[in-house]
């Protein structure tokens, strides 16, 4: 009989002490289990990107590692720690064997993953293929993150006489990712080699990452005996029982992980809640406008921070029309927030007079447009300034794909929940919002939206009877392109295969690449498809390439 505990948790990167505190109390919870496992890099946070590379890091890392092993004289559980580990020949992401006072084994990650968010060929050495670790008499495999999801670590962690294979892990939430870690990567790796696989994963934000937990054990033939929440901390005991065909993991609670559109939603929540409290923000402050784009993001708000942390401020034109004024009013009063209304006509007759100078004799084009854009920037920066609020943003990824966002004016601010949502995305979690609330959700029971917020067509309103279409295509024609154009890299000629207007693929491409100027300086936001802007898609500024 063996007893494992896991330790389905949330972190806060660099904070050591806080991480190393939080992993005793949840030792003390495990009772009288064996071993209790944490997520990978737990002890440090995950990814401290280049902070692992100064030296006055590590040191504090060993120090706190010392500390934990010290722990576990006790007699209570074991721990698995994942952390770092500073030698002659390199840095190297480790998991450390912690029981009876001392660190008794470590073993070093051997594939390092170096492709979309993730650097660590150019800051962690290579482990070799990693023996078992020998534990209460059985033979523990101990891969990883990445060592799970190819076959040569696994195979050679059977090949040594491993007995059951312990899989810690910081897999970022992507759509689908759940399905795709348990059903196939590591249902594999459980067929290949014909051992139970233990898979568990963090939770919470990290900048532009968020971790959705979703942890698991598969036995031998390749049912799960456990499934952990998704998006919450979680503490779960096996009990594992050795027979004449091996080790068995005792049946357990099968929890139900969201569909889609809800896995989004969530991870948009937690993401910025997570993001929000550990940077120390009192609240959030944004500008709504009685478009969908704000109003899911105030609602997103809602649910991560509680609705009484929600600013919302209404900056009215002379084109903004009254419908707008009271969708936005209701949409607040739904949400529960604070709404505030401040008329930009003042500061737009300013500048208009500033200007008239040297606009004398040219006419009246985007540039005043921008202008009413950046007077709302400013003008929300200033509440944030002055009362500490952060300001979040509130374009899609189909408007930041095209340049259809005004540089400091729409774009100022400090995160936005959005970056990574396709307006058609941005539909469908509006919907769901409005029939549901996340499991996670601090916001109220019942919609956040007026249905007309949902239905009208999207616009600016930064000119007389703007809309969104008159400078784009409708958005399911945009967002199948762009979804050629950036999640699939395909080709113009690929994309118009696909049934789209050539001249129109031609100029979404080009829109997509002279905007990336553009997205260098936008605020970060989270992650949710397999190209993210940011590390996942790293294209020149200064571009010439065209497809077609």
């Amino acid at each position: 009989m063996l007893t494992i505990a896991m330790a389905q948790l949330n972190q806060r990167v660099g904070d050591l002490k806080a991480n190393a505190d939080a992993m005793l109390e949840w030792r003390a919870k495990a009772g009288q289990a064996d071993l209790i496992l944490f997520p990978e890099q737990q002890l440090i946070g995950y990814p401290a990107e280049d902070l692992v590379l100064k030296p006055a890091f590590q040191q504090a890392a060993a120090q706190e590692l010392d500390r934990l092993a010290a722990a576990t004289a006790d007699g209570g559980p074991a721990m698995l720690v994942g952390s770092i580990l500073k030698e002659a020949d390199g840095l190297y992401n480790i998991v450390a064997l912690l029981d009876g006072g001392k660190s008794v084994a470590i073993r070093k990650k051997h594939e390092l993953p170096n492709y979309g968010t993730f650097d660590e060929k150019r800051i962690f050495t290579q482990g070799p293929l990693p023996e078992p670790v020998v534990f209460r008499g059985v033979k523990l495999g101990l891969p990883i993150c990445e060592d799970g999801w190819f076959p040569a670590v696994c195979s050679h962690l059977k090949a040594q006489g491993a007995e059951l294979l312990l899989s810690v892990n910081g897999s970022p939430y992507e759509i689908d990712k759940d399905d795709r870690r348990l059903a196939q990567v590591f249902a594999a790796r459980v067929t290949e080699n014909g051992l139970p696989l233990l898979y568990l994963n963090r939770i919470g934000g990290q900048d532009e990452l968020v971790f959705d937990g979703g942890s698991f054990v598969l036995n031998v033939d390749g049912k799960a005996a456990h499934r952990l929440p998704d998006w919450e901390e979680h503490l779960r005991i096996t009990h594992w029982r050795k027979n004449a065909d091996g080790w068995t993991c005792e049946a357990g609670e099968l929890a139900e992980w969201e569909e889609h559109p809800a896995d989004i939603y969530s991870a948009m929540v937690l993401a910025l809640r997570d993001y929000v409290d550990r940077n120390r923000f009192p609240g959030v402050v944004l500008g709504l406008s009685g478009g969908i784009d704000s109003a899911i993001c105030a609602a997103i708000a809602a649910d991560a921070l509680g609705p009484d942390r929600v600013w919302c401020v209404m900056l009215p034109s002379r084109f903004t029309g009254q419908l707008s004024l009271d969708l936005a009013s209701e949409c607040a009063r739904m949400i529960g927030c604070r709404l505030d209304t401040i008329p930009i006509n003042p500061a737009v007759v300013a500048f208009d007079e500033m200007l008239a100078g040297s606009f004398a004799d040219k006419d009246v084009d985007i540039t005043e447009e921008n202008v009413q854009s950046r007077i709302r920037g400013v003008t929300l920066m200033a509440l944030s300034n002055k009362f500490g609020h952060m300001l979040l943003t509130t374009g899609n990824k189909s408007e930041m794909s095209v340049g259809y966002a005004t540089i400091y004016g729409d774009m100022a601010g400090g995160y936005n929940p959005l970056k990574d949502a396709y307006k058609m995305t941005v539909f469908a979690i509006s919907r769901w919002r409005n029939a549901n609330k996340p499991r996670i959700g601090l916001g109220p029971d019942g919609p956040v939206m007026p249905e007309a917020i949902i239905t009208r067509p999207p616009s600016a309103e930064l000119r007389p009877d703007q809309k969104d279409s008159d400078s784009l295509p409708e958005y399911p024609v945009l967002d199948d392109i762009l979804l050629g154009l950036v999640e699939q890299e395909l080709s113009v000629d690929e994309v118009t295969a696909r049934g789209h207007p050539r001249e129109v693929v031609q100029r979404i491409e080009r829109l997509l690449y002279i905007a990336e100027y553009k997205r260098r300086q936008a605020p970060p936001g989270v992650k949710l498809g397999s190209r993210n802007f940011g590390r996942d898609r790293r294209y020149p500024i200064t571009n010439a390439f065209r497809s077609g």
